[in-house]
């Protein structure tokens, strides 16, 4: 994987673009547990100006359910993927199409077995994937990771390790699956796919906007296939500001 070098800032967004934005670590800073995360008072407008410039073009693409990203960020209720692709909403205020997935229960309920009375640790079963976080406690990474790959052979899972967590979810489950449905539906058709992320999972979002004539963008530092890097969730919000604010001026320009 190459390294994305620290000046290669992103263009501006424009209204031909479809935008795809992981959540935690992009939109929002990574809390120490999930339900702990808490959105900038600016953001949900700062969202509604870039859905205007992209004519709704822009959808969250995360690991959590889409329910998560829609108590962070109400009253909006953004067209999306949640848990890497496994629900899909194709339109705002819609509700998630999801899919079974054999294995998963089975892996949440032996995860939950092994370490859900452990207080260093967190166990999140979202449904479609489980991950163990082990944020309060780094120094048992190797453990954790072994454990779960141990556990997700036993059922047929995949695992993705990120930032401070490990990850079992369904195989051939991923960001770029959910980019490639999104981009068959009319709002995102023919709009070149620009997909903004912090984390492992997000690699192959930047992978699958690429081949579909778009970019990735980074944010934080890190190896990754992306084109472009944004320094950290400030510089993603000021990036979409100043986005906004360009298409503002053209479209004042041009009345």
């Amino acid at each position: 994987m190459s390294r994305v070098p620290e000046a290669a800032l992103p263009p501006l967004l424009a209204p031909r673009d479809a935008l795809f934005l992981d959540f935690d670590g992009t939109l929002a800073e990574i809390a120490e547990r999930p339900e702990l995360v808490r959105v900038a008072p600016e953001l949900v407008a700062l969202i509604e100006r870039t859905q205007r410039l992209l004519g709704g073009a822009l959808a969250i693409v995360s690991g959590r359910p889409l329910r998560q990203i829609d108590e962070h960020l109400l009253p909006l209720q953004l067209p999306g993927a949640g848990q890497h692709g496994a629900e899909l909403r194709v339109h705002g205020n819609a509700t998630p199409q999801r899919r079974a997935w054999p294995g998963v229960a089975a892996m949440a309920a032996d995860v939950v077995s092994r370490f859900g009375n452990d207080p260093q640790l967190l166990v999140e079963a979202k449904g479609a994937a489980v991950a163990l976080h082990y944020r309060a406690a780094p120094e048992r990474a190797e453990l954790c990771q072994t454990s779960m790959r141990e556990l997700a052979a036993r059922h047929g899972l995949d695992v993705l390790v990120g930032k401070m967590v490990v990850e079992a979810r369904p195989r051939g489950l991923h960001k770029g699956l959910a980019v490639d449905a999104l981009l068959a539906r009319p709002l995102f058709a023919g709009r070149r796919p620009v997909f903004v992320g912090d984390d492992t999972t997000d690699e192959d979002g930047f992978r699958r906007a690429a081949a579909c004539g778009g970019y990735g963008i980074k944010v934080g530092p890190g190896a990754s296939g992306a084109c472009y890097r944004l320094d950290g969730v400030a510089a993603v919000h000021a990036w979409l500001a100043r986005s906004a604010d360009a298409a503002s001026r053209a479209r004042e320009s041009a009345a």
